[in-house]
């Protein structure tokens, strides 16, 4: 006998895969015109989602979450324009379904196309963060597939007002209602049965903490794609611009701390530890970040503490970073793929050729030469909103946007051939 809530996931998975079959046939312009009905809608409903997230932030205080959770849940007037306007521009993309990837003939005639299709249905489990609700629908639909939501406790309230404006909108310009689901309930216990959903979902995208991605690894029995905690790195290169390394590391650890493309380790080449490494430390304490270092950055600045082993490996999402000196280029690599977790670094230096060392040796999605880690983001690449930062290697890697969102199948056209025996 199945459980009331294994019963529930699996009529939502059913409407799901009915809705992703409709969808796959929509035209362009209508899943666009669905989603900048939806952007209206948003700004029609703003009164009430601000309402539900007042809510949701009177509870997450009282529950004691950290400045960077509560910064991540809170939605004021600009984030919930942010997310009308993210999906206008979704709706602008270039319509990613239909595609000819690629198209040869074969000498007995048949003409073979490779066809970019939707995935079918997807999974997305997410926490904290509500605009999430209108980005992952958004980019779903574009790409013609249904979703299904599961969005955190502490925004609960918040993320099941913004489905009902986007479903309202979506459902104006006819598009299956269904095509947008959130899982009605904060049990845990729905986690799990979405996770055996297989029949129904085709893909499942975690993105939250390291204890929820763990459970999704492990549970799951439908494919995923990884976005596993941001323990990004900015190393400061021998021949680097203080002045610019100054500028980029402070915005890239904290402009928003609690995101994951900031920056959780500075690493400083010992060439010129006597020169960048102070000011940069001195910089990032007076801003009221604490730095957590080795003994170079302890003789640097005596407000520095020293850092353990775990501090390399650690996503504080939080005002504190760790800092050590390497050596060089090399170094600096050798750091990040043994601590990273494959999601962003920078390196800050006028030195191409050691720009471009830095840049093929790192082992992340996205490496930056000159820039802040916090553009490790979908709308900042020109992809509109993103689904996430896939840290794996199969499939999509980097910024999830509606083109990672689709599949292929392909196509052969024949004039009667047959195969001979």
């Amino acid at each position: 006998m199945m459980s009331d809530i294994e019963t529930m996931m699996t009529e939502l998975g059913r409407r799901a895969r009915g809705a992703a079959r409709a969808l796959a046939l929509v035209p362009d312009k209508t899943r666009s015109n669905g989603l900048r009905a939806a952007a209206q809608a948003i700004r029609i409903d703003a009164r009430h989602i601000a309402a539900a997230n007042a809510q949701d932030m009177e509870a997450a205080e009282a529950k004691g979450l950290s400045g960077a959770m509560l910064d991540r849940l809170r939605l004021d007037a600009g984030r919930i324009e942010a997310m009308a306007k993210g999906l206008e521009d979704i709706a602008h993309l270039p319509d990613p379904l239909g595609r000819t990837l690629a198209e040869w003939t074969r000498p007995n005639g048949m003409v073979i196309s490779r066809v970019a299709v939707p995935l079918g249905v997807i999974g997305i489990i997410y926490e904290s963060r509500p605009n999430v609700t209108a980005d992952a629908a958004g980019l779903c639909i574009k790409s013609g597939n249904a979703t299904i939501l599961r969005g955190g406790s502490e925004s609960f309230h918040t993320s099941r007002t913004i489905m009902t404006a986007l479903v309202g909108g979506l459902t104006a310009v006819g598009l299956p209602a269904e095509a947008v689901q959130m899982v009605p309930t904060t049990d845990r216990e729905a986690v799990g049965a979405m996770l055996r959903l297989s029949d129904y979902i085709d893909v499942i995208v975690p993105r939250g903490g390291k204890s929820l991605v763990a459970r999704v690894v492990e549970e799951s029995r439908i494919p995923l794609f990884q976005h596993l905690e941001g323990i990004c790195h900015t190393y400061v290169d021998a021949a680097a611009d203080l002045e610019m390394a100054k500028t980029i590391v402070l915005n890239a650890k904290m402009r928003r701390t609690g995101i994951c493309g900031a920056t959780e380790t500075l690493l400083v080449d010992r060439a010129c530890a006597s020169t960048h490494l102070q000011p940069l430390v001195a910089m990032l304490i007076d801003a009221g970040c604490e730095v957590r270092g080795d003994e170079a950055v302890l003789a640097a600045d005596p407000r520095a503490v020293p850092a353990s082993e775990e501090d390399w490996i650690t996503e504080y999402l939080d005002a504190v970073i760790s800092a050590k000196v390497v050596d060089g280029v090399a170094g600096a690599v050798d750091h990040v793929n043994t601590h990273g977790s494959h999601h962003t670094e920078a390196i800050v230096t006028e030195d191409a050729a050691a720009a471009e060392a830095f840049l093929q040796g790192c082992d992340s999605a996205i490496v930056l030469w000159n820039a802040s880690t916090q553009f490790a983001d979908g709308g900042e690449f020109g992809m509109g909103a993103e689904i996430g930062i896939s840290t794996g290697k199969m499939h999509a890697r980097g910024p999830v946007g509606v083109e990672q969102l689709t599949t292929f199948k392909y196509l052969v056209r024949g004039s009667g051939q047959v195969r001979p025996g």
